[in-house]
């Protein structure tokens, strides 16, 4: 354990699995106290118990985030927060045909609307306190078409663009707010791809390989740190390279 984060609260929404949960023990490991949000209860549990277990500091925090009203509980439950990590995600694969308008709305709310909500309720005290840093996790999909992904690279092109507006917004009062944009990764929800279809898409990537979610935890906590101190509304591509046409 180092103090590099000590005293200070971090919010990780979507912590209780995949690349959420790596940031949240990445976060504890530095010191901060994580308020872990997610929806499943003994996730949750499991998340704040190995935080626990390694000497760190959380508490877990349920709520949907499709809700609008669920997403400002969550923000007034966590509390004073020094540090918040967009990271919850949902993404539902169809043609534009395909693709209804609940579909479309959903991705939208929890993609675009809840960061904008929670961004919208916390960093008005970190500006007051003058410190903050907000990270929020996009995808390569917001800059590069995709097929059958145009709703939610559109929510996270929307998400990219909210970052550097709440640079504007927040910088002169110290707080910094960037994305990382990942591309293929290991989680529990790629995984429902099937082995093979993720592992072709690694193989798109420069490096030729899926990425691991506390590779993707590492560009997130460097955009937190003091590290990054005079980088703000910044997209930091995490991507595994992008191959040369020919």
């Amino acid at each position: 354990m180092t103090a590099e984060l000590d005293g200070s609260t971090a919010l990780v929404t979507g912590a209780t699995a995949g690349i959420g949960r790596a940031i949240a023990l990445r976060l504890a490991a530095l010191g901060a106290s994580v308020v872990v949000h997610g929806r499943d209860e003994q996730r949750g549990a499991s998340t704040v118990e190995e935080i626990a277990a390694a000497g760190g500091k959380a508490r877990f925090v349920a709520a949907d985030l499709s809700s609008s009203e669920d997403v400002l509980r969550l923000a007034a439950e966590a509390g004073e927060v020094d540090i918040l990590i967009n990271n919850a995600g949902i993404y539902r694969f169809a043609s534009t045909p395909d693709t209804t308008a609940e579909m479309f709305d959903a991705q939208m709310a929890v993609n675009s609307r809840a960061p904008m909500l929670l961004v919208g309720a916390l960093a008005p005290g970190m500006a007051a306190r003058g410190r903050g840093s907000i990270v929020s996790v996009s995808t390569a999909a917001a800059t590069t078409p995709v097929r059958e992904s145009g709703a939610y690279g559109a929510s996270k092109a929307a998400l990219e663009l909210l970052t550097r507006v709440w640079a504007d917004e927040f910088g002169a009062q110290g707080v910094r707010v960037n994305a990382v944009a990942p591309g293929p990764v290991y989680t529990p929800g790629t995984e429902e791809m099937g082995g093979e279809t993720l592992q072709a898409i690694g193989r798109t990537t420069v490096l030729g390989r899926v990425a691991n979610p506390e590779e993707i935890a590492e560009a997130v906590l460097f955009l937190v740190s003091s590290r990054a101190s005079y980088i703000t509304g910044a997209v930091l591509e995490a991507r595994g390279g992008q191959l040369a046409i020919g």
